[in-house]
């Protein structure tokens, strides 16, 4: 049976808080689209119950009187309470998605450009910048069930590093370098987008994130450090 509350069933929740997000819109869904269908309801069944008719004199509605007064406090004081709801739920998922790194178990660079992606794989020694460091252009190879920081920087313009599996979205600004994390949680492949349009190939401008079990990742490691050791 289909189960509203339950998005990630229908939908792809790679990341650990891909179902938080979800959660969070489909709150703000419900607590925002509820109250608009029966504002809807009530005018549509006002403008037919008070339309003209023969024989009806119209009236002048001052709506200072407490009956008339009480279509307006009640549902405003219906939407504060549910805007205090959504800001509660919301800081909760920021502070936790965008506040709170964990520790991190592998780190990689993100560098944006018009119209690639490239990413930087810290090598055997755990450290970026060094000489066994992997590059890969469009393909991002990570690790299932670990926690990924991300260094994300751009070259050009501003552009959007965007995993839809992941519920990831963020800007890179040129100049400066942003931190994110995520922990996949299952395997399989899946698109990276730019979600900022940066120009005339941004259409162009995807990718892909392969998550792999740790034996696959490490054969995958192994290949591309023989592969550089090769070219040195």
């Amino acid at each position: 049976m289909f189960n509203i509350f339950d998005i990630g069933s229908y939908i792809d929740t790679v990341s650990t808080y891909a179902s938080d997000i979800d959660f969070l819109i489909l709150l703000i869904t419900i607590l925002v689209g509820v109250p608009f269908i029966i504002a809807e309801i009530l005018l549509i069944g006002f403008i037919l119950k008070f339309r003209k008719k023969e024989g009806v004199q119209a009236q002048y509605i001052t709506g200072e009187e407490k009956a008339q007064k009480r279509w307006i406090t009640i549902p405003h004081l219906i939407v504060l309470l549910f805007d205090i709801v959504i800001i509660v739920f919301a800081i909760q998922v920021w502070v936790d998605v965008k506040q709170d790194l964990p520790d991190a178990d592998h780190i990689i660079r993100v560098d944006s450009q018009q119209w690639a992606w490239n990413f930087t794989h810290s090598g055997k020694d755990g450290e970026l910048d060094s000489e066994d460091d992997i590059h890969t252009t469009n393909t991002l190879h990570v690790e299932v069930d670990k926690v990924y920081h991300f260094i994300l920087t751009s070259k050009d313009v501003i552009h959007n590093f965007s995993v839809p599996a992941f519920r990831l979205k963020q800007d890179a600004i040129p100049g400066r370098e942003i931190i994110g994390w995520f922990k996949a949680q299952k395997t399989g492949e899946y698109d990276i987008q730019c979600a900022e349009i940066c120009g005339i190939g941004h259409g162009l401008m995807n990718a892909r994130i392969i998550i792999e079990d740790a034996p696959t990742h490490a054969a995958w490691q192994s290949r591309r450090a023989g592969e550089l050791a090769i070219v040195h």
